[in-house]
C-alpha cells in the first residue's frame, strides 16, 4: 500500500539549519541502489524455483513477504533509515517467489508486467511534472481514503483465508473483478503523485539528507503494490482468453 510516512506531517518540516540537505538526485540514487538490493534478492529466489528447491523458495518467499511488512511498518512510524535496505531485500525476495510463480503459470507475465509498472510510473510523472495532476490537500485527503479502504479489503481476505473464505473479486476473473483490480490499479498510480510531492517539496524545504531514504521507500513500496496489482490484472486477463 502506499507509503504512511510521506505525509503533511513531513512537508511542514522546518528548514535544516546545518549538514547537508536532502535532494532530488540523492532520493533517485537511493532508490536506485533499492531497486538492486530488489532485483538481486529476486533473481536468487527465482534461481531458487529454476534448480526445483521449491521447499527454501517458497520460505523465502513468504519469509519475505511477512518480515517485508514488518520493516515496513517499522520504518514508517520509526524512520530508521538503516532498516529501508532490509525491506528492499525482504520485498525483493517475496516479489522472485510470487514472481516466479505467475511466470510458471502464465509464460511471458513477468516482462509484461515490469513494462507495465515502469509505463505507469514514468506516465504519473509526466503528468505531475507537467503539473496536469496536483498534489493538493483534497488529492492527499481522497488518496488516503481510498488507500486505507483497499487495506480493510485485502486485510479481510487474509484474515478470510485462515477460515477458509475469501473476498470474490480480489481473485475472480469475473469482469467485477477485473474491474475491481482496475480501480486498485489507479489508486496505486496516483500514489505516485504523493510520493513524488513528498521528495519534490522536502528538497525545496531543504529537509535533513536522511529524508532521501523515506522518499525511496515511499517510491518502493507503491512500485511493489502497482508491480503486484498489474501481475494481477494480466493473469485474470489469461484466464479469460
Amino acid at each position: 500500500m502506499s507509503n504512511p510516512i510521506l505525509n503533511e506531517k513531513f512537508a511542514a518540516q522546518e528548514h535544516v539549519l546545518q549538514g547537508e540537505p536532502m535532494t532530488i538526485n540523492g532520493t533517485i540514487q537511493i532508490t536506485a541502489f533499492l531497486g538492486i538490493l530488489l532485483v538481486v534478492a529476486a533473481a536468487f529466489v527465482w534461481t531458487r524455483f529454476a534448480a526445483g528447491y521449491t521447499d527454501l523458495a517458497n520460505m523465502l518467499t513468504y519469509g519475505g513477504a511477512i518480515a517485508g511488512f514488518i520493516t515496513g511498518l517499522v520504518v514508517a512510524f520509526t524512520r530508521i533509515k538503516f532498516l529501508v535496505p532490509v525491506y528492499a531485500v525482504c520485498e525483493g525476495l517475496f516479489l522472485g517467489g510470487i514472481s516466479a510463480i505467475f511466470e510458471a503459470a502464465y509464460p511471458g507475465i513477468v516482462p509484461q508486467a515490469v513494462l507495465g509498472t515502469f509505463a505507469v510510473m514514468f506516465s504519473m510523472l509526466a503528468l505531475y511534472r507537467f503539473g496536469i495532476i496536483r498534489c493538493t490537500d483534497k488529492f492527499r485527503s481522497v488518496m488516503f481514503i481510498s488507500t486505507a479502504a483497499i487495506a480493510v479489503i485485502y486485510l479481510v481476505d487474509i484474515i478470510g483465508h485462515f477460515f477458509g473464505h475469501s473476498v470474490p473479486i480480489i481473485a475472480s476473473a469475473s469482469n467485477l473483478g477485473i474491474g475491481f483490480t482496475l480501480v486498485v490499479i489507479v489508486i496505486a498510480a496516483l500514489n505516485f503523485i504523493i510520493d513524488f510531492d513528498f521528495i519534490e517539496q522536502g528538497s525545496q524545504r531543504m529537509l535533513p539528507k536522511d529524508y532521501e531514504w523515506y522518499g525511496a521507500f515511499g517510491l518502493m513500496v507503491t512500485l511493489v503494490w502497482l508491480y503486484l496489482e498489474i501481475l494481477r490484472l494480466l493473469a485474470k486477463l489469461n484466464d479469460r482468453s
